[in-house]
Protein backbone atom coordinates (compact mmCIF):
# COMPACT_ATOMS: atom_id res chain seq x y z
CA UNK A 1 0.00 0.00 0.00
CA UNK A 2 1.49 3.33 -0.79
CA UNK A 3 1.20 6.05 1.60
CA UNK A 4 -0.31 9.01 -0.36
CA UNK A 5 -0.95 12.97 0.81
CA UNK A 6 -2.06 15.71 -1.67
CA UNK A 7 -0.78 19.26 -1.69
CA UNK A 8 -1.16 22.54 -3.29
CA UNK A 9 0.88 23.86 -5.48
CA UNK A 10 1.74 27.35 -6.93
CA UNK A 11 2.34 28.23 -10.10
CA UNK A 12 4.47 31.18 -11.17
CA UNK A 13 5.08 33.25 -14.48
CA UNK A 14 6.47 36.60 -15.54
CA UNK A 15 6.09 38.86 -17.82
CA UNK A 16 8.75 41.63 -19.42
CA UNK A 17 9.13 44.50 -21.44
CA UNK A 18 11.83 45.21 -23.00
CA UNK A 19 13.05 49.05 -24.92
CA UNK A 20 16.22 49.68 -27.02
CA UNK A 21 17.01 53.12 -27.06
CA UNK A 22 18.67 54.34 -23.64
CA UNK A 23 21.07 51.92 -21.69
CA UNK A 24 19.63 52.82 -18.45
CA UNK A 25 16.59 52.07 -19.68
CA UNK A 26 17.62 48.43 -20.65
CA UNK A 27 18.93 48.30 -16.86
CA UNK A 28 15.32 49.27 -15.58
CA UNK A 29 14.13 46.49 -17.98
CA UNK A 30 16.14 43.60 -16.88
CA UNK A 31 14.88 44.24 -13.33
CA UNK A 32 11.01 44.34 -14.27
CA UNK A 33 8.20 41.99 -13.39
CA UNK A 34 4.71 41.42 -13.02
CA UNK A 35 3.22 40.67 -10.01
CA UNK A 36 0.60 37.64 -10.16
CA UNK A 37 -1.93 35.46 -8.45
CA UNK A 38 -1.55 31.91 -7.65
CA UNK A 39 -3.74 29.58 -8.30
CA UNK A 40 -4.04 26.36 -5.82
CA UNK A 41 -4.36 22.73 -7.24
CA UNK A 42 -4.64 19.12 -6.02
CA UNK A 43 -2.18 16.73 -7.03
CA UNK A 44 -1.00 13.46 -5.11
CA UNK A 45 2.76 13.66 -3.42
CA UNK A 46 3.86 10.79 -1.34
CA UNK A 47 3.82 12.09 2.06
CA UNK A 48 6.33 11.37 5.13
CA UNK A 49 6.57 9.72 7.69
CA UNK A 50 6.05 11.71 11.04
CA UNK A 51 7.69 10.72 14.15
CA UNK A 52 6.71 11.27 17.92
CA UNK A 53 8.20 14.31 19.74
CA UNK A 54 8.98 17.73 18.35
CA UNK A 55 9.53 17.06 14.79
CA UNK A 56 6.13 15.88 14.61
CA UNK A 57 5.16 19.19 16.42
CA UNK A 58 6.60 21.03 13.95
CA UNK A 59 5.61 19.11 11.20
CA UNK A 60 2.06 19.10 12.57
CA UNK A 61 2.17 22.74 13.18
CA UNK A 62 2.89 23.37 9.11
CA UNK A 63 0.28 21.27 7.83
CA UNK A 64 -1.48 22.80 5.11
CA UNK A 65 -4.87 23.99 4.89
CA UNK A 66 -7.35 24.11 2.06
CA UNK A 67 -8.03 28.04 1.25
CA UNK A 68 -11.80 28.76 1.30
CA UNK A 69 -11.58 30.36 -2.17
CA UNK A 70 -8.92 32.21 -4.46
CA UNK A 71 -7.16 34.84 -2.92
CA UNK A 72 -8.76 34.51 0.50
CA UNK A 73 -6.10 34.03 3.81
CA UNK A 74 -7.63 31.45 6.39
CA UNK A 75 -7.73 33.09 9.91
CA UNK A 76 -7.90 31.61 13.37
CA UNK A 77 -10.97 33.20 15.18
CA UNK A 78 -14.22 32.07 17.52
CA UNK A 79 -16.71 32.15 15.23
CA UNK A 80 -17.46 31.31 11.26
CA UNK A 81 -14.16 32.22 9.07
CA UNK A 82 -13.47 31.52 5.62
CA UNK A 83 -16.04 31.63 2.50
CA UNK A 84 -17.32 27.23 2.20
CA UNK A 85 -15.07 25.07 0.70
CA UNK A 86 -15.91 23.61 -2.41
CA UNK A 87 -17.56 20.24 -0.95
CA UNK A 88 -16.02 16.99 -2.24
CA UNK A 89 -18.14 14.68 -4.66
CA UNK A 90 -20.08 11.76 -4.20
CA UNK A 91 -19.78 12.10 -0.30
CA UNK A 92 -22.64 13.32 1.53
CA UNK A 93 -23.00 11.13 4.52
CA UNK A 94 -20.38 11.57 7.40
CA UNK A 95 -19.88 9.06 9.85
CA UNK A 96 -17.64 8.95 12.61
CA UNK A 97 -17.19 6.73 15.70
CA UNK A 98 -15.16 7.31 18.54
CA UNK A 99 -13.62 4.54 20.81
CA UNK A 100 -11.44 5.74 24.33
CA UNK A 101 -8.15 6.04 25.61
CA UNK A 102 -5.61 3.82 23.66
CA UNK A 103 -2.01 4.54 21.68
CA UNK A 104 -2.63 3.73 18.33
CA UNK A 105 0.44 0.96 18.91
CA UNK A 106 -2.41 -0.61 20.95
CA UNK A 107 -4.53 -1.43 18.47
CA UNK A 108 -2.64 -4.28 16.38
CA UNK A 109 -4.06 -7.97 14.99
CA UNK A 110 -4.20 -9.44 18.07
CA UNK A 111 -5.87 -7.09 20.01
CA UNK A 112 -8.53 -5.35 17.39
CA UNK A 113 -8.65 -7.87 14.46
CA UNK A 114 -11.98 -6.35 12.82
CA UNK A 115 -10.53 -2.84 12.92
CA UNK A 116 -7.08 -3.28 12.09
CA UNK A 117 -8.11 -5.69 9.18
CA UNK A 118 -10.88 -2.82 8.05
CA UNK A 119 -8.08 -0.07 8.19
CA UNK A 120 -6.40 -2.58 6.17
CA UNK A 121 -9.14 -2.50 3.57
CA UNK A 122 -10.05 0.43 3.30
CA UNK A 123 -7.56 3.14 4.78
CA UNK A 124 -5.56 4.34 7.86
CA UNK A 125 -3.98 7.59 8.67
CA UNK A 126 -0.90 6.59 10.63
CA UNK A 127 -0.37 9.67 11.73
CA UNK A 128 -3.38 10.97 13.47
CA UNK A 129 -3.04 12.95 17.10
CA UNK A 130 -5.43 13.80 19.91
CA UNK A 131 -5.23 17.48 21.10
CA UNK A 132 -4.79 16.86 24.73
CA UNK A 133 -5.61 15.00 27.57
CA UNK A 134 -8.43 14.53 28.98
CA UNK A 135 -11.42 13.41 27.08
CA UNK A 136 -13.75 16.23 26.95
CA UNK A 137 -11.08 18.74 25.69
CA UNK A 138 -10.49 17.03 22.80
CA UNK A 139 -14.04 16.37 21.68
CA UNK A 140 -14.45 19.89 21.60
CA UNK A 141 -11.86 20.14 19.71
CA UNK A 142 -13.03 18.45 17.05
CA UNK A 143 -16.91 19.63 17.96
CA UNK A 144 -15.94 23.37 17.72
CA UNK A 145 -12.24 23.72 16.64
CA UNK A 146 -10.97 24.84 19.99
CA UNK A 147 -10.83 23.48 23.27
CA UNK A 148 -12.82 26.18 24.60
CA UNK A 149 -10.62 26.46 27.78
CA UNK A 150 -11.76 23.65 29.23
CA UNK A 151 -8.91 21.71 30.74
CA UNK A 152 -10.96 18.82 32.52
CA UNK A 153 -13.76 16.21 32.28
CA UNK A 154 -16.76 18.44 34.32
CA UNK A 155 -19.95 19.88 32.71
CA UNK A 156 -19.59 22.80 30.64
CA UNK A 157 -22.53 25.15 28.84
CA UNK A 158 -20.56 27.13 26.19
CA UNK A 159 -22.46 29.66 24.04
CA UNK A 160 -20.11 29.24 20.85
CA UNK A 161 -20.39 28.41 17.56
CA UNK A 162 -19.98 24.71 16.66
CA UNK A 163 -20.51 22.06 13.93
CA UNK A 164 -23.83 21.75 15.25
CA UNK A 165 -24.83 25.61 14.54
CA UNK A 166 -22.78 24.78 11.30
CA UNK A 167 -24.54 21.58 9.54
CA UNK A 168 -27.99 23.75 10.60
CA UNK A 169 -27.48 26.49 8.96
CA UNK A 170 -26.41 24.59 5.61
CA UNK A 171 -29.32 22.37 5.94
CA UNK A 172 -27.69 19.38 7.19
CA UNK A 173 -29.05 16.71 9.35
CA UNK A 174 -27.21 15.48 11.90
CA UNK A 175 -27.26 13.45 14.98
CA UNK A 176 -25.31 12.54 17.59
CA UNK A 177 -25.48 8.95 18.54
CA UNK A 178 -25.26 8.14 22.19
CA UNK A 179 -25.35 4.73 23.38
CA UNK A 180 -27.21 4.74 26.96
CA UNK A 181 -28.70 8.26 26.68
CA UNK A 182 -32.46 7.94 27.62
CA UNK A 183 -33.94 10.01 24.63
CA UNK A 184 -37.49 11.47 24.90
CA UNK A 185 -36.36 14.78 26.12
CA UNK A 186 -33.19 16.81 26.36
CA UNK A 187 -31.20 14.78 29.36
CA UNK A 188 -28.10 17.29 30.20
CA UNK A 189 -27.09 14.78 33.07
CA UNK A 190 -23.12 13.75 33.23
CA UNK A 191 -23.99 9.86 33.32
CA UNK A 192 -26.84 7.72 32.60
CA UNK A 193 -26.94 4.15 33.38
CA UNK A 194 -28.41 2.30 30.97
CA UNK A 195 -29.37 -1.38 29.66
CA UNK A 196 -28.46 -2.76 26.15
CA UNK A 197 -29.38 0.35 23.60
CA UNK A 198 -28.15 -1.28 20.14
CA UNK A 199 -25.21 -3.62 19.64
CA UNK A 200 -22.82 -4.54 22.26
CA UNK A 201 -23.44 -4.62 25.95
CA UNK A 202 -24.98 -2.58 28.38
CA UNK A 203 -23.10 0.24 30.29
CA UNK A 204 -23.00 3.91 30.97
CA UNK A 205 -23.52 7.34 29.15
CA UNK A 206 -21.27 9.77 29.68
CA UNK A 207 -21.74 13.21 28.61
CA UNK A 208 -18.06 14.09 28.23
CA UNK A 209 -18.51 11.81 25.38
CA UNK A 210 -21.33 13.35 23.70
CA UNK A 211 -19.72 16.54 23.01
CA UNK A 212 -23.01 18.19 21.41
CA UNK A 213 -24.35 18.75 24.49
CA UNK A 214 -21.51 20.82 25.77
CA UNK A 215 -23.12 23.57 23.70
CA UNK A 216 -25.92 25.63 24.39
CA UNK A 217 -27.13 25.66 21.00
CA UNK A 218 -27.98 22.58 21.33
CA UNK A 219 -29.00 21.80 24.90
CA UNK A 220 -31.18 24.70 25.28
CA UNK A 221 -32.85 24.38 22.40
CA UNK A 222 -35.02 21.89 20.50
CA UNK A 223 -31.71 20.80 18.82
CA UNK A 224 -31.55 18.59 21.48
CA UNK A 225 -33.84 16.18 19.57
CA UNK A 226 -30.86 15.47 17.15
CA UNK A 227 -29.07 13.71 20.62
CA UNK A 228 -31.08 10.13 20.24
CA UNK A 229 -30.08 6.63 21.41
CA UNK A 230 -28.05 4.43 19.49
CA UNK A 231 -31.06 2.02 19.07
CA UNK A 232 -32.33 4.98 16.36
CA UNK A 233 -29.26 4.74 14.13
CA UNK A 234 -30.20 6.25 10.72
CA UNK A 235 -27.67 5.92 8.20
CA UNK A 236 -29.12 8.69 6.10
CA UNK A 237 -28.56 11.67 7.84
CA UNK A 238 -25.84 13.66 6.70
CA UNK A 239 -23.77 13.80 9.57
CA UNK A 240 -23.77 10.83 12.25
CA UNK A 241 -21.26 10.94 15.41
CA UNK A 242 -21.36 8.15 17.56
CA UNK A 243 -20.81 7.47 20.93
CA UNK A 244 -20.77 4.12 22.32
CA UNK A 245 -21.03 3.58 26.49
CA UNK A 246 -18.38 3.20 28.67
CA UNK A 247 -17.70 -0.54 27.97
CA UNK A 248 -18.30 -0.29 24.53
CA UNK A 249 -16.25 2.43 23.96
CA UNK A 250 -13.23 0.86 25.79
CA UNK A 251 -12.82 3.52 28.45
CA UNK A 252 -14.10 0.88 30.89
CA UNK A 253 -13.74 -2.22 29.72
CA UNK A 254 -11.20 -4.08 26.99
CA UNK A 255 -9.68 -3.53 23.44
CA UNK A 256 -11.72 -6.90 22.63
CA UNK A 257 -15.43 -5.80 23.92
CA UNK A 258 -14.59 -2.39 21.41
CA UNK A 259 -13.64 -4.70 18.79
CA UNK A 260 -16.76 -6.92 19.56
CA UNK A 261 -18.71 -3.49 19.15
CA UNK A 262 -17.25 -2.70 16.01
CA UNK A 263 -17.82 -6.21 14.26
CA UNK A 264 -21.74 -5.95 15.49
CA UNK A 265 -22.49 -2.09 14.45
CA UNK A 266 -20.33 -1.19 11.69
CA UNK A 267 -21.65 -3.75 8.90
CA UNK A 268 -25.00 -2.09 9.44
CA UNK A 269 -23.02 0.90 7.93
CA UNK A 270 -21.20 -1.28 5.07
CA UNK A 271 -24.63 -2.62 3.60
CA UNK A 272 -26.70 0.28 3.87
CA UNK A 273 -27.98 2.04 1.11
CA UNK A 274 -25.78 5.25 1.81
CA UNK A 275 -22.71 3.36 2.00
CA UNK A 276 -22.00 4.35 -1.59
CA UNK A 277 -21.95 7.98 -0.42
CA UNK A 278 -20.56 7.99 2.93
CA UNK A 279 -17.60 8.41 4.62
CA UNK A 280 -17.19 6.86 7.56
CA UNK A 281 -14.21 7.26 10.33
CA UNK A 282 -13.35 5.40 13.73
CA UNK A 283 -10.76 7.11 15.87
CA UNK A 284 -10.10 7.33 19.79
CA UNK A 285 -10.26 11.08 22.12
CA UNK A 286 -7.06 10.27 23.03
CA UNK A 287 -4.15 7.99 23.70
CA UNK A 288 -1.88 6.92 26.44
CA UNK A 289 1.26 9.35 25.95
CA UNK A 290 1.48 13.13 25.20
CA UNK A 291 2.77 12.87 21.40
CA UNK A 292 2.16 16.22 20.16
CA UNK A 293 -0.28 16.89 23.06
CA UNK A 294 -2.68 14.11 23.48
CA UNK A 295 -1.02 10.90 21.68
CA UNK A 296 -0.88 9.28 18.60
CA UNK A 297 -4.11 7.51 18.22
CA UNK A 298 -5.16 4.67 15.74
CA UNK A 299 -7.92 6.00 12.92
CA UNK A 300 -9.78 3.97 10.24
CA UNK A 301 -10.55 5.72 7.11
CA UNK A 302 -13.33 3.78 4.83
CA UNK A 303 -15.75 4.50 1.72
CA UNK A 304 -16.57 2.69 -1.35
CA UNK A 305 -13.73 2.35 -3.82
CA UNK A 306 -10.76 3.40 -1.17
CA UNK A 307 -8.58 0.09 -1.04
CA UNK A 308 -5.66 0.00 1.13
CA UNK A 309 -4.72 3.90 1.61
CA UNK A 310 -2.45 4.13 4.37
CA UNK A 311 -1.35 7.47 5.00
CA UNK A 312 1.99 9.03 6.97
CA UNK A 313 -0.09 12.74 6.71
CA UNK A 314 0.05 14.47 9.94
CA UNK A 315 -3.44 14.82 10.98
CA UNK A 316 -5.32 15.76 14.48
CA UNK A 317 -8.95 16.09 15.39
CA UNK A 318 -9.14 19.63 13.97
CA UNK A 319 -8.82 18.34 10.50
CA UNK A 320 -11.14 15.65 11.44
CA UNK A 321 -13.44 18.64 11.49
CA UNK A 322 -11.70 20.20 8.78
CA UNK A 323 -12.79 17.71 6.74
CA UNK A 324 -16.27 17.15 7.33
CA UNK A 325 -16.67 20.95 6.91
CA UNK A 326 -14.17 20.23 3.52
CA UNK A 327 -17.39 17.71 2.61
CA UNK A 328 -20.35 20.15 3.42
CA UNK A 329 -18.88 23.20 2.09
CA UNK A 330 -18.90 24.80 5.41
CA UNK A 331 -16.51 27.43 6.30
CA UNK A 332 -13.58 26.60 8.57
CA UNK A 333 -14.18 26.99 12.41
CA UNK A 334 -11.50 28.26 14.79
CA UNK A 335 -8.29 26.05 14.71
CA UNK A 336 -9.86 23.91 11.81
CA UNK A 337 -8.83 26.81 9.26
CA UNK A 338 -5.37 26.09 9.99
CA UNK A 339 -5.49 21.63 9.88
CA UNK A 340 -5.39 19.83 6.89
CA UNK A 341 -8.03 17.92 6.16
CA UNK A 342 -7.88 14.61 5.27
CA UNK A 343 -8.37 14.64 1.69
CA UNK A 344 -6.10 11.91 0.79
CA UNK A 345 -9.06 9.57 1.84
CA UNK A 346 -11.92 11.32 -0.46
CA UNK A 347 -13.00 10.63 -3.92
Amino acid sequence: MADVAWQRLDGREGTGMRFGRAAAIVALALFSSACQAATPARSPAVSATVDDGPAATASRAAMPSPAPSVGSVAVRTPTFTGGPTPGSAGISHVIVVWLENREASAVTTSTMPYLYGLSETYGRADQFYAITHPSLPNYLAFWSGSTQGVTDDADHDLAVASLADQLTAAGKSWRTYAQGYPGGGCGTASTYAGGVDGPGVGGTYARKHNPAMSFTFVSGSSQCANIQPLANFDPSVNFAFVAPNLCNDMHDCSPAQGDAFLQAFLPGVFTAPEWASTLLVVSFDEGTTDANGGGRVFTLVARQGLAGVTSATPHDHYGLLRTIQYIFGLPCLNASCGAAPLDEFLP
